[in-house]
């Protein structure tokens, strides 16, 4: 059975897991779990690109230690964010945040490149951290990093150039920087000529599944482990994990839910229109060549960094949010989760409480009332861009397949088929990884194809429905919120 090494690297933390198929279901072991924790230096908010590449070497020798013996690897992280490489090679800084705050100029660009244009090339979604606003940041604020650089990798580019010496850039990470031409999947170089950003700067696009290269002789000398394989997976994140959709279904409505949340639909070509352009959806690429329409929200985030504030006051389980939210009085007040107030990190209770006062709604008094505010926030979030996908696509879902480490949160998977109406399916929790698996042994020959990678997936367990229970009461609170939404909110 060959053994495949997925890394799945978060906002906030990363796992290497160990899997292959046996009796047409994935076996997994998760074999190494680490932090992943930026870092702010005179004022830039960074990636710790090296010890990322550290703990990857460290996964590799405890797969090593746990009896693995590994036919391959691939990477799959967040999307826009980069590394800059010299003509030696030699990365000249370390990658900068998407969240971090030089990215607050993005608007200047369109006097440069009309918004009209820069979407109807790309089909991305304006967010003021894409790729394109970010070197137009650099342009601004370091024109001689960019003259100094040769090359031009995204983070999961970049760490399979550590591991290989070989610089590739992925399909799908690419497409996530409003940079690729969305008809046919190339760098739009018409885009980057009028801001002055040299051609050269970007390598070759492949497909995932494309094997980079070997692992480095030097890193097999350093590790004591033989040389395998290392895959492009696909790269970005959220293509991952939309691969690893359970669905047999080919129209079909997925939720990939953590601390972003996406929510779109598999489309054979991408869908750019002055309707899609309007309501500020994304084409971003997916595997085998699809198009993954979507919109990104806002997501657990808002509830991850609540819970880090409080806790700096005490510990706070998850268990006793849930209880607590659980117990709180139901659709009292509603924030609007992509609102650019919840975007930055900290004091976020202050900055849902200051929102709710600009909107004339009440404040929550306890924790599990705004535990309960933000969920029942994100479930009619949900609905308001589901019944947009619908209107765009003219097509109607039935069900939303909803995976990622969301589907933990229980209370939010209920309160979402409640808030929409639709049956829920829920699961794998590990999908990104999951989809990063498949497409490795795909690539090895041990899976045919997309079909076949889903139905293994479907068949591993994991997957848990939920089924709309209280919709009435849900009625009168969507109207608020789209009220709220219209009137108030600052939300692309």
């Amino acid at each position: 059975m060959k053994t495949v090494l997925a890394y799945d690297f978060g906002a906030s933390s990363g796992r290497a897991i160990a899997a292959y198929v046996e009796d047409g279901k994935l076996v997994t072991k998760e074999i190494h779990r680490f932090l992943n924790e930026p870092v702010t230096v005179n004022g830039t908010f960074y990636w710790d690109i090296l010890r990322l590449f550290h703990e990857i070497k460290q996964g590799i020798v405890k797969a090593k230690k746990a009896g693995f013996e590994i036919e391959s690897l691939a990477i799959d992280t967040w999307g826009v964010d980069f590394g800059l490489l010299d003509k030696k090679g030699d990365l000249l800084a370390n990658p900068v945040h998407y969240r971090d705050k030089r990215n607050g100029c993005f608007e200047e660009l369109f006097d440069i490149i009309p918004k009209e244009e820069l979407y109807g090339k790309t089909g991305i979604q304006f967010m003021n951290f894409n790729t394109v606003f970010q070197l137009y940041a650099v342009k601004k604020y370091d024109p001689e990093l960019l003259e100094r650089a040769d090359k031009l990798l995204f983070i999961p580019d970049l760490l399979n150039y550590f591991l290989t010496g070989n610089m590739k850039t992925e399909y799908t990470i690419a497409s996530t920087g409003a940079l690729l031409d969305a008809k046919t999947g190339e760098w739009d170089f018409s885009l980057t000529d009028k801001m002055g950003i040299k051609r050269s700067l970007f390598t070759e696009i492949v497909k995932p599944g494309t094997e980079v290269g070997y692992l480095r002789k030097e890193i097999c000398e350093e590790l004591n482990v033989k040389p395998f394989k290392i895959f492009t997976s696909p790269s970005h994140d959220t293509a991952a994990a939309v691969l690893s959709v359970p669905t047999e279904e080919k129209n079909f409505a997925f939720l990939s839910c953590g601390t972003w949340s996406l929510l779109g639909t598999e489309l054979d070509a991408p869908l750019v229109n002055e309707e899609t352009f309007s309501e500020n959806f994304t084409n971003e690429g997916g595997a085998f060549g699809t198009i993954r329409l979507l919109k990104n929200i806002i997501g657990l985030w808002i509830a991850q960094e609540c819970r880090r504030s409080w806790q700096k006051d005490g510990e706070v389980s998850l268990k006793e949010l849930d209880e607590a939210a659980l117990a709180s009085e139901p659709l009292v007040s509603f924030i609007a989760p992509s609102d650019s107030a919840f975007l930055a990190p900290g004091k976020m209770p202050e900055r849902i409480e200051a929102f709710l006062e600009k909107t004339g709604q009440s404040v929550p008094k306890t924790k599990g009332a705004m535990s309960r505010c933000i969920s029942e926030s994100l479930a009619l979030d949900y609905n308001r861009v589901i019944l947009l996908l619908e209107k765009l696509t003219k097509k109607q879902y039935n069900s939303i397949n909803i995976v990622g480490g969301g589907i933990k949160d229980r209370l939010l998977m209920q309160f979402t088929a409640d808030a929409t109406g639709k049956k829920v399916i829920a699961g794998p929790a590990e999908a990104t990884a999951s989809g990063n698996i498949v497409m490795q042994l795909i690539a090895l020959g041990e899976i045919k194809d997309r079909a076949e990678a889903r139905r293994i997936i479907r068949n591993s367990g994991g997957i848990t429905e939920y089924l709309p229970t209280d919709t009435e009461k849900w009625e009168e609170a969507k109207k608020r919120f789209e009220k709220m939404i219209k009137e108030n909110c600052n939300n692309g």
